[in-house]
């Protein structure tokens, strides 16, 4: 993907986030991911309906970098199954890592493959999605244990 496209999805990402909004609605599990180092704090809020990922809202102060991450995320997973939401975040983990991914699932997420060459920016881009695994292991081990 060309840099200059990179930065425009970014930057859309970042001014017009897509589900930055808070409910008052208890049959969302929420999380909240924050990074100790900076400003980056946000609430996640996930609908989670017969083992698929329905809707997913979010809210806080954040950096270019982890608002737009986030709202790709929730772009992304909204209408996936939790395991295909695994496979997304695993995908998304390596390709920021630098290990072997499957590029074809990734999405608008591909606007961080290169992110690993600025490492401090690195945990900017995967701090939704440090959230969202919470969530997803607490529901796959209440459903394990239903």
């Amino acid at each position: 993907m060309d840099n200059e496209i990179k930065r425009e999805i970014i930057m859309e990402n970042y001014l017009h986030p897509y589900h930055k909004e808070t409910i008052k609605d208890e049959t969302y599990l929420k999380v909240n991911s924050n990074n100790e180092s900076c400003i980056d704090n946000i609430d996640l809020q996930i609908l989670i309906k017969n083992n698929k990922i329905e809707d997913i809202k979010f809210n806080g102060e954040a950096c270019a970098i982890s608002t737009a991450s986030t709202s790709i995320m929730i772009k992304e997973l909204i209408g996936k199954t939790t395991e295909e939401a695994i496979d997304f975040i695993k995908q998304f983990e390596n390709m920021v890592e630098e290990k072997e991914y499957n590029s074809q699932n990734l999405g608008e997420a591909l606007v961080f493959d290169d992110i690993f060459k600025q490492k401090n920016r690195k945990h900017c881009a995967t701090l939704p999605y440090r959230g969202i695994v919470k969530v997803l292991e607490e529901y796959q081990t209440k459903k394990g244990n239903d």
